[in-house]
């Protein structure tokens, strides 16, 4: 549930930073009318630095738009590493509290009155207050509001830039749909779903599933529609982002993971709540006690000596 109301989250945040800060507005000839604060200070310069490299270089408009759309991304990746790099700690860290969170969502869950779903609930709070850990899961808004602006801008300079729709790219005219950059796109997003499952739980794996579908297929059905030039520049983004993901999953969770054993290992979780390993905790009760052990017949430790009386 924790990574559903994450990427619903991301997702909400994505689409609303992306009407607000993308929004351009164009005329009858269906151009930018230079509108807009986010228009000027973003998708104006790099539009002209677009132009630029093609006029002074010369340079292919495809060409140009790959290398900005690189160094873009070069810009944001260290941004981007250190909330991956967050958010990979808060994970490894929120295992180590697991049995003690599973047992307090239990008893809120089991709970009859509102006294019990108020001590259950004060439980769990002091279960991630005592161990210094967030209950949103460390969910960051920062750096998403900081990078769709510019993956935004991105998208308006490659769909707007004077020149683009005239021109092609490997025999693809830029100004038209091409599906081989639709499917181009669509492998890129799936690969990089498949490389952010490397390594984590198959339990999260099964949750994630359904979500990993869905951002290759907005994708493939954004970029039927769209120039070729905007589709090159997500098949560029896809590409890098898989390169983004391959760091952070095969090369820095290992070591992060390592890193947070051995923490938790010189400081163990602070212990709020006590495990009982014996009951399910989907059943558990916060009034209910343990039941009694009962031997191979079936009946209680106390049954025999009932009979003989």
């Amino acid at each position: 549930m924790r990574k559903l109301n994450k990427w619903l989250l991301s997702s909400g945040l994505f689409t609303l930073v992306l009407i607000l800060s993308g929004c351009v507005k164009t005329g009858p000839d269906h151009q930018p009318t230079g509108e807009g604060i986010v228009y000027n200070l973003l998708v104006k310069p790099m539009s002209s630095a677009i132009t630029y490299l093609v006029d002074n270089f010369n340079w292919n408009y495809g060409w140009a738009i790959i290398f900005i759309t690189i160094i873009v991304r070069l810009v944001i990746m260290p941004l981007g590493l250190n909330q991956s790099k967050k958010s990979m700690i808060q994970t490894e860290k929120m295992q180590a509290i697991k049995p003690q969170v599973d047992v307090a969502q239990a008893k809120l869950k089991a709970a009859t009155t509102r006294e019990e779903q108020m001590q259950a609930q004060a439980e769990l709070q002091q279960v991630y207050k005592e161990n210094n850990m967030s209950m949103m899961g460390g969910i960051g808004c920062l750096p998403l509001l900081i990078q769709m602006p510019i993956f935004s801008a991105l998208f308006f300079a490659a769909r707007y830039t004077k020149g683009i729709n005239e021109a092609s790219f490997f025999g693809v005219n830029l100004g038209q749909p091409s599906m081989i950059f639709v499917v181009l796109a669509g492998v890129a997003y799936l690969l990089q779903g498949y490389l952010s499952t490397i390594g984590i739980p198959e339990e999260q794996k099964k949750t994630m599933k359904s979500m990993l579908i869905v951002s290759p297929l907005m994708i493939v059905f954004m970029s039927i529609s769209s120039p070729a030039g905007v589709t090159l520049y997500w098949v560029v983004g896809g590409i890098f982002t898989c390169i983004q993901t391959f760091i952070t999953n095969i090369l820095l969770k290992p070591r992060i993971k390592a890193q947070v054993a051995e923490e938790l290992k010189k400081n163990p979780p602070k212990q709020v709540v006590t495990p009982i390993k014996d009951v399910t905790p989907a059943d558990l009760k916060p009034s209910q006690k343990a039941p009694t052990k009962k031997n191979a017949s079936g009946q209680g430790r106390n049954a025999g000596k009932q009979n003989r009386n």
